[in-house]
């Protein structure tokens, strides 16, 4: 395995223009919040500032409880000391708890998380950093999580679902079986099966399976699980809850801020409610207010104000962060300092600075994850033979097929010198039509847009002629497109981690945690 090529997200089309211009510090207000030696400097003083002895006691003593099942490294036992120390701070990834982890790329945020730690703790030793995985345990869109797939089948459970993903019991376990049909004669793959079955045991939870996984594949590396579906931790946030309740805080201190997105990027993506809580009952279900009274959506529940605060006070467990309340409550209960996300995540945070602000609570670093794609060395020659670059399947590739439709087309060089002559012509005319009444100059106008199309039309029959005639080289592209891109979709948005650990193992996760780079966003490419 190595190295052949890292892109950078500016140079990728797909790439959302808010990213590129976080990036590249064009949005006012957020130059400090992107990756250097000196915001971070700036962030551990304001957060060391902001977070209490308090909250760090309470801190370590749930993440004991949470992970007492589990077999930790001593690496892990040492992070959740050094987490009561006044000079220790967290570098958070979030996830849902989808199947078997989903898609790779949950592997990919986790190892540039571990790794961030490691490049702080080397520039700035007097302090200690931790990684830490925020487990979407209380999503309540199943759908979205229960499957992933491999090269070769798609895997699926169905379970009763409605609440919190995290408190969903296993009980079907067909695809366990089918799993190891396919997976038992790779090197890794009784590893793999293993890891499977010791996760996902019937009467699991969700949240208990990928707490397992996780800590199979990260322990070693020092990572904490957090469960942010805990009562202990809720109660933390309960006047912000509170203060969203009754003043609808975060949708008014976002407001000039979406308002600004919306105005320069086109929408936001995720617009604010009057209450972003959830109120989790056998379900998970928006809360809502009608001017009286507060009621559960879709539910028979209803609180007058007293009621609904005293229910908050004595039951903070049952109030449940949307996407947007999340990081206020993430960063509440963390001594955190970066957010490593997706573009969307990204996008979402953005909106949040002013609403930070108005609480009281530190904004973190946003830190849009690496991406990365594994291509066959087979694959990457048929690339090379066609004349091709990887970053061409990840522009409009409808335009890059084009082009080699029409490569040394000997009619449409001729097509496109006659074009220039016509404009060329044209121009003169109408230089000359202007000196004379205007309805002609409109003529001489019209007349260019007429022949101008006739030419694009010619353009297009002859393309279509050429796919035609080319159809083996156009079947080969096609092809091609989707080794690089598995269902139409970047690689790492579609394979398991099983794909790559199959034939590597652990061997896999050090190589991609020594490839992934941390001070850049960028796509890297590489060869196996």
């Amino acid at each position: 395995m190595k190295t052949i090529n890292k892109i950078s997200f500016q140079d990728i089309q797909s790439i959302p223009q808010l990213i590129k211009d976080f990036l590249n510090h064009d949005i006012e207000g957020f130059e400090e919040k992107t990756f250097s030696l000196d915001h971070f400097k700036k962030q551990i003083a304001q957060k060391q500032n902001s977070f209490t002895a308090d909250r760090r006691n309470i801190l370590a003593s749930n993440l004991e409880r949470q992970l007492a099942h589990l077999e930790l490294s001593s690496r892990q036992n040492e992070n959740i000391d050094h987490l009561r120390l006044h000079n220790t701070f967290t570098i958070t990834t979030g996830h849902q708890l989808n199947l078997f982890s989903g898609p790779v790329f949950f592997v990919y945020k986790i190892l540039q998380a571990i790794k961030t730690c490691t490049y702080l703790k080397e520039n700035f030793p007097e302090f200690n950093f931790v990684p830490v995985y925020w487990m979407a345990s209380e999503d309540h869109d199943f759908a979205e999580i229960n499957h992933f797939k491999t090269e070769n089948n798609f895997y699926e459970i169905n379970e009763k679902s409605g609440g919190p993903v995290g408190r969903i019991e296993i009980n079907d376990t067909f695809f366990i079986s089918e799993f190891e049909r396919e997976f038992k004669d790779y090197v890794f793959g009784t590893e793999l099966i293993l890891m499977l079955k010791e996760a996902y045991k019937a009467g699991h939870t969700l949240t208990q399976a990928i707490r397992i996984l996780v800590n199979r594949l990260f322990s070693d590396f020092g990572l904490l699980i957090l469960d942010g579906d805990s009562k202990a931790f809720k109660n933390q946030v309960k006047e912000t809850f509170k203060d969203e309740l009754l003043n609808f805080s975060l949708h008014k201190s976002s407001k000039e801020k979406v308002d600004f997105l919306n105005r320069k990027y086109g929408k936001v993506q995720v617009n604010p409610r009057e209450i972003n809580l959830f109120y989790l009952s056998d379900t998970r279900d928006r809360i809502d207010f009608d001017g009286q009274k507060y009621f559960v959506v879709d539910k028979n529940i209803q609180f007058t104000k007293e009621e609904i605060l005293n229910e908050l006070e004595n039951s903070p467990e049952k109030f449940s962060p949307n996407a947007l309340m999340r990081p206020v409550y993430q960063e509440t209960i963390l001594p955190n300092l970066a957010y490593i996300g997706g573009n969307a995540e990204i996008m979402y945070w953005l909106e949040l600075k002013d609403y930070f602000s108005n609480i009281n609570v530190p904004f973190p670093i946003l830190i849009p994850r690496n991406s990365m794609l594994f291509l066959k060395e087979k694959t990457l020659g048929k690339i090379e033979k066609l004349n091709l670059k990887v970053e061409d399947f990840f522009q409009n590739f409808t335009t890059v097929i084009n082009n080699k439709m029409l490569e040394d087309n000997s009619i449409l060089e001729m097509l496109e010198q006659k074009e220039n002559t016509l404009i060329s012509q044209f121009a003169e005319l109408k230089k000359i039509a202007e000196t004379t009444e205007r309805s002609f100059g409109n003529m001489v106008k019209a007349e260019e847009v007429r022949q101008l199309k006739s030419f694009k039309r010619m353009k297009k029959r002859l393309l279509h002629a050429e796919k035609i005639k080319k159809n083996e080289l156009m079947e080969r592209l096609e092809n091609l497109f989707l080794d690089v891109n598995p269902s139409k979709n970047w690689q790492e948005r579609v394979y398991n981690f099983s794909v790559f650990f199959a034939d590597h193992g652990y061997q896999w996760l050090d190589f991609c945690l020594e490839k992934i780079e941390i001070r850049e966003s960028e796509f890297i490419v590489i060869a196996y």
